[in-house]
């Protein structure tokens, strides 16, 4: 039988340790089907830091979800092993070391990980993980930005480059690319122009809305078939209204009910891994992103639970 969160009746949801949903600690259960992990670590920024407080503010803010998932007919905590498995160290001063030490971290966790940032150049070590375990496989990018640069002052690794990065090291199935939410201004034509060679399909933020999510998600899933699935979501690709608390935001976002109906949309596929990634609590206001993002992450977990356990 599975072990699940503390019990709401019991202990209210304002006191007890602050894992994410109230789950029990991996070391508490020794063993995990699903694994949510942190990784606080934005030593990759471009503009705003503080990402590394992401993981502590999502699991706070976690408090408040609930057991049984209505819209997609779980109770993941039920159907799964699901633990807080704590959060990978890497360090804040060497950027190539963080890597290294996020993949380690990822490949000695024996689970499904939905992985919380932090920023987005753990998003490379983690694929690289998922690609040792799964083969080459395809990826769900939601995000206001691109993230296929090849450098920043000179640097390889940021969070505006792990996924050209992924496309080079073969991590990546390149028939099945997607970008969701992309809007704003870009340094000129040419980003487009590379990110559409590296294989990538983009569908913009007015996309979603003019199409709508149902389209939208038709769309997604024919690209990505029965492949297997990473997703990786940075927050941004909220509007601000929604993630103000991020660290380089964009107007005219995705709303946080069009971002959660286009993952629900993904029931039933091969999702094997996740991350949720570049909340930063110093520019939130009343928890808007932490909690936006604690319900991504949910329903991040609530579709791995759907995933078939021995």
């Amino acid at each position: 039988m599975n072990k699940g969160p503390v019990d709401s009746a019991r202990v209210p949801r304002f006191a007890g340790p602050a894992t994410f949903a109230r789950l029990p600690r991996l070391d508490e259960v020794g063993r995990a089907d699903v694994a949510v992990v942190g990784v606080p670590f934005d030593s990759g920024v471009s503009y705003r830091p503080g990402a590394r407080f992401g993981p502590a503010a999502v699991r706070e803010a976690s408090r408040l979800l609930r057991p049984y998932h209505p819209a997609l007919d779980v109770s993941p905590f039920e159907r799964a092993q699901v633990v807080d498995a704590g959060d990978i160290v890497a360090s804040p001063y060497h950027i190539e070391e963080a890597i290294e030490s996020v993949e380690a971290g990822a490949a000695a966790l024996d689970a499904r990980l939905v992985t919380i940032g932090g920023d987005h150049t753990i998003a490379l070590p983690l694929l690289r993980d998922a690609a040792r375990r799964h083969g080459p496989v395809a990826l769900l990018h939601f995000d206001a930005h691109l993230d296929t640069w090849d450098t920043y002052f000179g640097a390889e690794y940021t969070h505006g480059t792990p996924f050209r990065r992924a496309v080079e090291e073969g991590l990546l199935d390149t028939e099945a690319l997607s970008h969701v939410g992309i809007r704003g201004p870009l340094y000129g034509k040419k980003d487009l122009d590379e990110d559409r060679r590296l294989g990538f399909g983009i569908v913009t933020a007015a996309d979603v809305l003019r199409r709508g999510v149902d389209e939208v998600v038709d769309a997604l899933r024919q690209r990505i078939g029965d492949r297997p699935l990473y997703v990786s979501v940075d927050i941004d690709v909220l509007d601000p209204a929604h993630a103000p608390g991020t660290g380089t935001p964009e107007a005219g976002g995705l709303t946080s009910r069009e971002l959660l109906e286009i993952l629900r949309g993904l029931a039933g596929g091969n999702l094997i891994g996740a991350d949720v990634v570049e909340v930063a609590p110093a520019y939130d206001h009343a928890e808007i992103t932490s909690v936006a993002a604690s319900h991504v992450a949910y329903d991040l977990v609530s579709l791995l639970a759907l995933q078939e356990y021995k």
